[in-house]
């Protein structure tokens, strides 16, 4: 090699260390998450007109009667909207509505409306998380896309790339070990409601397993669902194990046909998960999930919007009729407010494929998660758009989506929505750890049960 290409080679290498260092924010920039900053990096005032209150610590007050694993009371029954947003004043509001949510209030103007209530900051995590997230902001960053010096807390609460806000969506705090029973419905165009998936879903998140920084090997995000019908489905199963380093990611189904497990061989990006039947894809999961690599990431900005927020109303409903209009959820179980959200969009990068080449998502500064998402086509036709409701759930104490998300297909008109938990016992269980061996596929071939 000659001396001139070992100084370029010398000088990308440094340059490759420089961008690793900034990836890190400085001691006095993480300083900032005990003053002006909420524990998990969002701003702790209020907006200037007051309609976005100042955070004051999160809601962490148990709802009455309500025991482990039950339907969530809602702690905000007794409010009413202070005005709803239809397709004929939809114009008044367009600068804090979503394309998509625009797009929802056109195509079906006289059932979807947006109906907006008052703000509360509901977001709460243990202290042993805002630890974590405070030692993660001067540790944490991107190697080749990989979160690296990072663990039981939020990786980038001061993010300076899009990339790293939506690592901060992938990896919010939910819990580290739950389990529910499910259903997940699709709606087609015509307006008929066909289930999909139903059965009992065991999640856990290694990486936010308190004192066991030391045993993390990456496995960040573990799923094992059991399909309990449709009966074509009956005994069904997939286990998934979710990786920091995408390459190592893993999913496996069993096939109760030929009694055997088969790992899938692209359990990635655009590709139809068995979770769903394949009626969404693997990064449609929670608005978006799994890789980044195949796309650049931009911060648009922040903005004030009206986003679905502290939707307890949703799981009070007995029926999950009352809850599934024919095209989209009934806009009276369905709670909006107005939330700061860090506005991101994905372009595809040359040389790589995917069904939607640009997408847009709409994450919660309190949360970090992604509530909004909308996808464009190959046409640059306006697509989909994703979204996923938080709930409020100070037993843990956290507000974020039951494991409820979904999709409305502004093309076809069909509609997807998984996590419907209305007419099941179980709606999200705190349990125990469990033993690593859980998730693997030789545990799933073992309870095959048909």
């Amino acid at each position: 090699m000659s001396m001139p290409t070992l100084a370029r080679a010398a000088a990308f290498a440094l340059a490759g260390l420089a961008a690793a260092a900034l990836a890190a924010v400085t001691p006095e920039e993480a300083a900032r998450l005990k003053t002006e900053l909420t524990p998990l990096g969002a701003e702790r005032a209020g907006n200037k007109d007051g309609t976005i209150p100042a955070w004051t610590g999160g809601y962490t007050t148990p709802v009455p009667g309500f025991k482990n694993g039950g339907r969530r009371g809602d702690p905000f029954a007794g409010e009413k909207p202070l005005f709803s947003i239809t397709a004929q004043n939809m114009a008044q509001h367009a600068d804090r509505l979503s394309e998509g949510t625009q797009a929802l209030l056109k195509k079906y103007p006289q059932t979807f409306r947006v109906d907006v209530y008052k703000t509360h900051r509901t977001a709460a995590a243990p202290q042993w998380v805002y630890d974590n997230t405070l030692r993660n902001a001067t540790t944490a960053r991107l190697e080749a896309g990989v979160v690296k010096g990072a663990y039981g807390g939020i990786p980038f609460p001061i993010p300076k790339t899009g990339e790293e806000v939506m690592f901060n969506h992938i990896l919010h705090w939910r819990g580290e070990a739950w389990q529910n029973e499910f259903r997940a419905y699709l709606g087609t165009a015509s307006g008929q409601r066909v289930l999909s998936v139903e059965g009992l879903g065991d999640w856990q998140m290694p990486y936010y397993a308190q004192g066991q920084a030391d045993k993390f090997g990456g496995d960040h995000w573990l799923i094992r669902l059991v399909n309990s019908g449709p009966p074509v489905r009956a005994g069904e199963a997939i286990t998934g194990r979710e990786n920091l380093d995408h390459a190592k990611t893993a999913a496996w189904v069993y096939l109760t046909g030929q009694r055997r497990v088969r790992k899938l061989p692209n359990a990635c990006c655009d590709t139809p998960t068995p979770a769903s039947a394949g009626v969404a894809s693997f990064d449609e999961v929670d608005v978006f999930g799994g890789r980044t690599d195949r796309f650049d990431w931009k911060i648009v900005g922040k903005r004030e919007m009206y986003i679905p927020y502290n939707t307890n109303r949703m799981y009070t409903v007995a029926r999950d009729s009352e809850l599934l209009l024919p095209h989209h959820l009934n806009p009276d179980h369905v709670r909006w407010e107005l939330h700061r959200v860090w506005v991101v969009e994905a372009t595809l990068k040359p040389g790589q494929r995917h069904q939607a080449p640009k997408s847009r998502y709409y994450i919660d500064e309190d949360t970090w998660v992604a509530v909004l998402g909308d996808r464009w086509d190959a046409n640059g036709q306006l697509w989909k758009t994703n979204w996923a409701h938080p709930v409020v759930m100070p037993d843990l104490p956290a507000t974020t989506p039951q494991q409820q998300w979904g999709f409305n297909d502004l093309v076809s008109g069909a509609w997807f929505i998984s996590g419907v938990v209305n007419e099941k016992a179980v709606h999200y269980r705190i349990v125990p750890r469990r033993p690593d061996s859980f998730f693997t596929p030789e545990a799933m071939a073992g309870e095959g049960v048909r």
